[in-house]
Parts: structure tokens; C-alpha cells; sequence
């Protein structure tokens, strides 16, 4: 007698819907990244228990428990030196990295570079709305406007060896949801820059400022994202063109898990302990 298999469901949209809403503000960007993020995944058809979201503090950063992964929120800055860790105990997992600019490059700057330079495998996905969200955008105390310079987190990311670099616009979904699928399938480090408009104290830097200065780098058959040069120029238009898209792409760089020889075997947390339990045990419980 014949039996019928039950063939895998295929993974929707349903599957990675959080447990809580977002408590954004209404017409907040972040709802179109999280979106795309979602849609990157399903289109992968990567299983949410394969998948951990790893985040800092900010707006931003709540988005663990927006989407139904693993997932950690973690101290200010301190997002990609946990999400290293997470990564190199099980490297079979795809890892995002989730955070405001705020988060990402003012206290947490140090980590951003030195996960860039060692080329951890993870995806990092900032929410750029180019203030300090949570801390009310930090306007009370700068009430003529922030005199000072921002950075430029596309020239540092390729300054410091990123080894996947690009930049996205909230508005623009699709476009977005591309080139997060392009950075989980890269391996090793992937930033992605996403313009992230905040409708409650960023009201020079909007939606609308936005649409007719942003242009995708794609459009462009003559550019070409390995060249590292080409990247840097266009990392420093700003004006009435805005470059968004893949600036620039190496494959020829092993990443830290695949050059770690301990890691070759597979996942620590697949490998049998090299020392006998009990004094694995004995050494844990001298140190705790």
C-alpha cells in the first residue's frame, strides 16, 4: 500500500512575525527594513530556528522582538562583539545584526571596525536615521541644529576591510530586500547602511528629501562593485545624488570561521568537549 509523504511547508511571510507589534512611531522606516528582512528570509527559505537576531539599544534595536527568531538584545554598542560570539559557536547559523546609527557608530564604532577587519560572517543591518532616536534625538541640547560633521559609515566600512558593502532605502522595498538576500548569501562581513527616516525629530532628512536624490548604483552598467576605488568615490557623493545599492563586494577573503582551523571541523557546539566533562565542570565551578 502506498504511503503519502508529507513534503516541508513551504516558509512564509506568517512564519517570522513576532510575538509583540513594533511600537514604532506611525510612517517610521524601520517598519519597511523590518519587512525586508522578513521577505529576504522567506525568499531564502531559511528556517526561523536557523536564523538569530542579534541587537544593541535604540528605536531600532527593539527589533528582536519584532521578528519570531532566535534572538538577543544586548548592551548599547555592544551588538557585533555579541553576535561574534553567537557566530563562532554555531557558524551554521545565518546571523543578522540589527541597530540604529546611533548605537552602531557612536559608542559601539570600535566593534563595527574590528568585526569589519577580522571578517566575521555576519549580516549588519543599520537603521540610519541620522539622529539619536531614543534619546530624543538629542535636540534639547543643540536647539540651532548638531554643528558638528557626521561620519561617513560606507568610507569606513570599506576603509576597514568590509568585505560586502551597501547602502538601502527604507521607501524602496524591493530594492532593499535584494540586496539584504545578496549580503546573507556573502560570506563573510556584510554592512548594509539603510536610510531609515525618522518622522518624529529628523524633519530635514524625510522620506520625501530622500526619493529624488537616492540613486541605485544597479542602474549603472558601466560600475563596478569589485572595484574598491570606484567605491570609495562614490561613498562620497552627498548632495543632490545619493548613491544607494551595492558599492562594493570581495569573495576572495576567507572569513574568521573559516580560517579558524578549531572551527573546520564544523559548530563548537556540534564538536565533543576536548577536555572530560568533569573537568570542563571543575574548571567552571572554580571560576563562577
Amino acid at each position: 500500500m502506498a504511503t503519502e509523504v508529507e513534503l516541508p511547508k513551504p516558509i512564509a511571510m506568517a512564519d517570522f512575525k513576532g510575538k509583540v507589534d513594533p511600537d514604532w512611531c506611525p510612517g517610521c522606516g524601520d517598519f519597511g527594513v523590518l519587512a525586508a528582512v522578513q521577505k529576504a528570509l522567506v525568499e531564502l527559505q531559511i528556517p526561523k530556528h536557523e536564523v538569530a537576531t542579534i541587537s544593541g539599544i535604540g528605536c531600532s534595536s527593539n527589533f528582536p522582538g519584532f521578528i519570531d527568531t532566535y534572538g538577543m538584545h544586548t548592551l548599547h554598542g555592544r551588538s557585533l562583539a555579541v553576535a561574534t560570539g553567537f557566530k563562532l559557536a554555531n557558524h551554521a547559523m545565518t546571523v543578522l545584526v540589527t541597530g540604529g546609527d546611533g548605537d552602531g557608530f557612536g559608542i559601539g564604532g570600535n566593534h563595527f571596525m574590528h568585526t569589519m577587519r577580522r571578517n566575521v560572517d555576519l549580516t549588519y543591518i543599520v537603521m540610519d536615521n541620522q539622529i539619536y532616536g531614543l534619546t530624543t534625538g538629542q535636540t534639547k541640547s543643540m536647539p540651532y541644529g548638531n554643528i558638528e560633521n557626521p561620519i561617513n559609515p560606507i568610507s569606513i566600512a570599506l576603509a576597514a576591510g568590509a568585505t560586502f558593502v551597501a547602502r538601502g532605502f527604507s521607501a524602496d522595498q524591493k530594492h532593499l530586500t535584494e540586496l539584504i538576500k545578496r549580503a546573507i548569501e556573502h560570506k563573510g562581513f556584510s554592512f548594509i547602511d539603510v536610510f531609515s527616516p525618522c518622522v518624529t525629530y529628523n524633519h530635514d532628512n524625510t522620506f520625501m528629501w530622500f526619493k529624488p536624490r537616492v540613486k541605485k548604483l544597479e542602474d549603472n552598467p558601466e560600475y563596478d562593485p569589485a572595484d574598491w576605488g570606484a567605491a570609495m568615490e562614490k561613498s562620497l557623493m552627498w548632495g543632490d545624488e545619493i548613491p544607494i545599492g551595492r558599492f562594493f563586494e570581495r569573495t576572495d577573503l576567507p572569513s574568521l570561521n573559516e580560517a579558524d582551523p578549531v572551527l573546520k571541523p564544523g559548530p563548537l557546539v556540534h564538536q565533543e568537549y576536548r577536555l572530560p566533562p568533569e573537568v570542563a565542570k571543575a574548571f567552571v565551578d572554580e571560576l563562577m
